[in-house]
């Protein structure tokens, strides 16, 4: 394709460093490999000089993948830069991301600088970095607050010293669609060696309008787009990745570009952020919300029986969801439950199915029906799991509106059973003191939250926690028709995490 879009992924970076995203290096080995799968163009890995973890990650990513070019964020310093080239030098395709701010609020409140002061800091970064790869990238930080003629300096000048892609952030989600349109327009015109480098755009989502801007942006020329799964990221987030690659193959009438996106991978990639993060995406987010192709009245019912088209501008398999609306319970065999799981995007070897399988049909004897979003879960709890050192051999709760809510609880901890009771204010409350109790813990929670993963009454509980100790910060995930036995589930889970994290020394799960 002459002229498409490319998408620069964020989500191991500006997405990773958002409260509540962390992740570990295996699991972000994992996603770098599914937006590899996705198509994307270039990854974000990480910010090296952030921590020697991050720098750990960036390096793992940059050996691993092969199809997607790697960048590494650095500040417009020589220290940031060799460290970030230091993180990245083994990738098939590195990139040096380097920045600064351009906008007078920045340069007067925060680096106390002049405009020339920085123009000479971002034009000697530049070099520093070309020293080590022509694919340099230069991001002038609150762009879209900046003067504009000083920004089309600034831009003519890092181009001249050798960057050839120029990122236009609007960093803190301050511009409107029309404005930031013809910011990239005005930079088109009266940049006077444009043409030498691609034009990226990086949205913040404070008022709602990141996906706005960035198609504006894509109007007016601008080829690269910086994006998120699920547009997770700083405050308020970034641009969706999956609404940019739907707008622009759903459109093609408007827009005379498309991206190198594989799109029917788009729902599993938002799974497994989902999973990793333990954020949960609003049930009526464009693409990839659990409503997105969710249909109700009966008007529209009726329309899609008579020709899709009625009522869906795309289709749900453009996006990944499975065509299929069998539904698998407890009479259902191994070779419907594998067809499906092929069907759902995972491959799987045959430990793995048996595993998988062998839970499933736990669950369908309690459950009338099983849905994609069950099995997702047995496999991100059977498959992607740490080592246990703690498990849940026996719950038994007892409560009522006049009855003290008492638990009582077995957990094997390296293969030796123990056991205890306990009261809580509530049921749950009950359960976690008795096993904070009997695993000696000292952990704190920081959050818990309860999701339906469907929509029957029979419906699985999904139950996400957050612990901490010692610095150590992690989410623990548990499902169950009884969302007591989940909760148990998530927090044994968390432990069993935080007690991986102190082995193996890493900065977060």
């Amino acid at each position: 394709m002459a002229d498409r879009v490319r998408i620069f992924d964020t989500t191991l970076r500006d997405g990773e460093q958002s409260p509540g995203n962390t992740m570990n290096t295996p699991e972000k080995l994992r996603v770098a490999r599914q937006l590899e799968a996705l198509g994307v163009d270039i990854i974000e890995a990480g910010f090296p000089i952030a921590s020697e973890g991050d720098f750990d990650a960036v390096r793992q990513i940059a050996e691993t993948i092969k199809e997607s070019e790697i960048a590494g964020l650095a500040r417009a310093n020589n220290e940031d830069i060799d460290r970030a080239w230091e993180a990245i030098k083994a990738a098939r395709m590195p990139r040096i991301h380097t920045f600064i701010s351009t906008s007078d609020i920045h340069l007067k409140h925060q680096f106390r600088k002049s405009r020339d002061e920085v123009l000479e800091i971002a034009v000697n970064a530049v070099k520093r970095a070309k020293q080590y790869t022509t694919n340099v990238e230069f991001s002038a930080m609150d762009a879209t607050r900046s003067d504009r003629d000083y920004l089309c300096r600034m831009f003519t000048e890092v181009i001249d010293a050798g960057a050839v892609t120029v990122n236009v952030p609007d960093t803190v989600g301050y511009a409107v669609p029309e404005e930031f349109g013809k910011l990239i327009n005005y930079i088109v015109t009266n940049v006077p060696n444009i043409s030498q480098a691609v034009i990226s755009v990086h949205c913040h989502n404070d008022l709602g309008l990141a996906v706005a801007n960035s198609i504006a942006a894509i109007r007016n020329g601008a080829r690269q787009v910086e994006c998120t799964i699920n547009g997770i990221g700083e405050r308020a987030g970034n641009a969706s990745l999956e609404e940019i690659a739907m707008i622009l193959r759903t459109r093609k009438d408007v827009f005379a570009v498309d991206t190198r996106i594989n799109t029917e991978k788009i729902h599993f990639t938002s799974k497994l952020i989902t999973a990793i993060t333990g954020v949960s995406v609003q049930p009526n987010k464009a693409i990839v919300g659990a409503n997105a192709f969710a249909h109700e009245s009966g008007i529209h019912q009726d329309g899609l029986l008579k020709a899709k088209l009625t009522y869906e501008i795309m289709t749900p398999e453009s996006v990944g969801i499975p065509k299929s609306s069998l539904v698998l319970g407890k009479h259902s065999g191994r070779h419907a439950f594998r067809e499906r799981i092929a069907e759902m995007g995972y491959t799987l070897g045959d430990k793995e199915i048996n595993l998988a399988f062998k839970r499933f049909k736990a669950l369908s004897d309690v459950k009338k029906d099983v849905y994609n979003e069950d099995i997702e879960m047995i496999i991100m709890d059977e498959i992607y799991k740490v080592p246990e050192r703690y498990k849940l051999v026996y719950l038994n709760v007892s409560c009522g509106n006049t009855t003290v809510p008492t638990a009582t609880v077995k957990l094997d901890i390296d293969g030796a059973v123990v056991q205890d009771v306990g009261v809580g204010v509530g049921p749950v409350d009950a359960t976690y003191k008795v096993i904070k109790r009997l695993a000696k813990t000292n952990s704190k929670l920081l959050k818990f939250s309860v999701n339906s993963i469907t929509r029957d009454m029979d419906a699985q509980g999904e139950v996400f926690v957050k612990l901490e100790e010692n610095g150590y910060t992690v989410i623990g995930k548990g499902a169950d028709t009884d969302i007591i036995v989940a909760s148990a589930n998530a927090y044994v889970n968390a432990l069993n995490k935080l007690e991986y994290m102190k082995q193996n020394k890493s900065e977060d799960v």
